[in-house]
């Protein structure tokens, strides 16, 4: 029987999506230019923010590129911001795009090494506690040197891999029930706990070692060009706030797996540990002269790229396509269908971090956090450094940490620019900003581009990863992490650097 064109088109605006979330859409849509030329752009401008951070918090109903882009297109033509502002963002964040764009399909022509030395830690490792542990530290040391996004996109591969070896068995039913044996069920959701916190510890030591870098995330390198600090100086400077913060980090990590907190602590089940070393002996005992000879390539391939990288050879995105052309060429892949089929994980999330900065130009051309950035400027000396701390952290919790960063830095020198504020507390200040854009943004995914990625790659539905369990999971290292790095701000940030300048291991910039 045929529809309607009404009810045609209902079916048809945002898909599968259930009716309440197109009605709430649809709501938002008109109350947006009603409330932006009629009451109060700035208003209007925060209530489009809090809409967006629900697209997010409701990803597993509907991706947000959807309802976030009409949100994002709408605000623009009703002129909440100007297409040459959103131009504007997207140009200042072109190597966070092209990161995307290139360094994920790189790491998809190098899932069969990643997949080789992961599965053997996996396997090695049967303490959920170590596990948890070294996959944290892991991603903190890696993040450092290299960028986070890099680091998520190697742990989500990895996953995926386990997973799809898991449930291809599974499917097939090799050494296994059928699926909808209850058994089998139970064993599929604790493999999900159990692929949730390893996922959720690597993206919480991407930001414990991005902190400490100038390398690390993009406000690092922004933070540390304003400041003129070399790569050690920037370590020394973090050093009495982020060293405390990695260490009661790890503290809260072996802590969660040991007393399963917070969704932590689930071991890998017995079944899926057979079913992976079956399949690791039967993958070696299979294994080609030239499968064994691609794994050595990738290998020298891992090596330039983490050369390249901590080096800073080139922009991440270009190197991310080095290794596309080094591994696509010397591993024989050359199907343009093949290689396109690498990039289809990251260009969706690519889309919406363009439609994140559209939201993000709306924030800068309404002004909506001029009255918080005022009210820090225009507070005592010894009161500053905390305000500068809390109100980074939680505005990089509901927006671009990168954004948020570059905004505070740049008010912050201009103070110091027009002598409101000394060398000493500006640098200070340029401590502060970075911790806060950092440590206390892990509180929801929003605030991470790591985390965003995460939440909107394809495993995230098929371990039941959704934007509410990843807060509930963030939220005791929000705490921890918060609250340490504020007591660090307050009591050793100071008298630690005064002494490492005693010391002569700091001196002033010339700026």
């Amino acid at each position: 029987m045929d529809i309607s064109p009404g009810r045609a088109f209902t079916r048809n605006f945002l898909g599968q999506s259930p009716d309440w979330y197109k009605l709430t859409l649809l709501g938002f849509l008109v109350i947006n230019p009603l409330l932006f030329f009629f009451v109060s752009p700035f208003l209007a401008g925060w209530l489009l923010v809090a809409e967006f951070i629900f697209t997010l918090a409701m990803a597993l109903k509907c991706y947000p590129l959807m309802p976030g882009g009409l949100l994002a297109l709408e605000a623009v033509m009703i002129g909440m911001a100007s297409a040459e502002q959103v131009k504007e963002e997207l140009a200042n964040n072109l190597e966070v795009l092209l990161l995307l764009i290139f360094m994920v399909a790189g790491i998809h022509f190098m899932r069969q090494l990643l997949l080789f030395v992961f599965t053997r830690l996996l396997l090695t490792i049967r303490s959920k506690v170590w596990l948890g542990l070294s996959f944290c530290f892991a991603a903190a040391f890696l993040s450092a040197f290299l960028d986070a996004l890099t680091v998520v996109a190697v742990v989500l591969s990895v996953a995926a891999g386990f997973y799809d070896i898991y449930h291809r068995v599974l499917s097939t039913g090799e050494g296994a029930d059928s699926l909808n044996d209850e058994e089998h069920r139970e064993t599929l959701e604790k493999f999900r706990s159990f692929l949730r916190s390893l996922m959720m510890q690597a993206g919480v030591g991407t930001a414990l070692g991005g902190v400490m870098t100038m390398v690390g995330e993009p406000q690092n390198l922004i933070i540390a060009k304003a400041a003129s600090w070399d790569f050690i100086g920037f370590f020394l400077r973090m050093a009495p706030v982020t060293l405390p913060v990695l260490i009661c980090g790890l503290i809260t990590c072996a802590l969660l797996e040991r007393f399963r907190l917070f969704g932590y602590g689930e071991p890998l089940p017995e079944k899926v540990r057979a079913v992976l070393v079956d399949y690791d002996r039967e993958a070696s005992r299979k294994r080609t002269r030239q499968e064994k000879l691609n794994l050595w390539m990738q290998g020298i391939i891992a090596v330039w790229l983490i050369c390249a990288l901590a080096l800073h050879l080139a922009e991440v995105g270009l190197i991310g396509l080095s290794v596309i052309i080094l591994a696509t060429s010397l591993c024989g892949v050359t199907d343009e269908h093949v290689i396109g089929r690498a990039f289809s994980e990251a260009l969706p999330f690519t889309a919406l971090l363009t439609v994140f900065f559209a939201i993000v130009a709306v924030i800068v051309e309404q002004n909506l956090f001029s009255p918080l950035i005022h009210f820090v400027l225009q507070a005592e000396a010894n009161t500053q450094l905390t305000w500068f701390y809390v109100f980074n952290g939680l505005l990089s919790s509901i927006s671009d940490n990168v954004f948020v960063g570059t905004v505070y830095i740049n008010e912050a020198k201009n103070a110091f620019t027009h002598g409101a504020i000394s060398l000493e507390q500006f640098e200070l200040l340029a401590v502060a900003t970075n911790t806060g854009t950092n440590l206390p943004s892990v509180a929801t995914p929003n605030g991470q581009a790591a985390f965003l990625f995460m939440l909107t790659s394809a495993l995230a539905p098929l371990i039941r990863l959704s934007y509410g369990r990843m807060v509930w999971m963030a939220l005791p290292y929000t705490l921890v992490l918060s609250l340490v790095g504020l007591l660090c701000i307050i009591y050793t940030l100071e008298p630690m650097t005064q002494w490492f300048m005693q010391h002569g291991w700091l001196t002033l910039p010339a700026l």
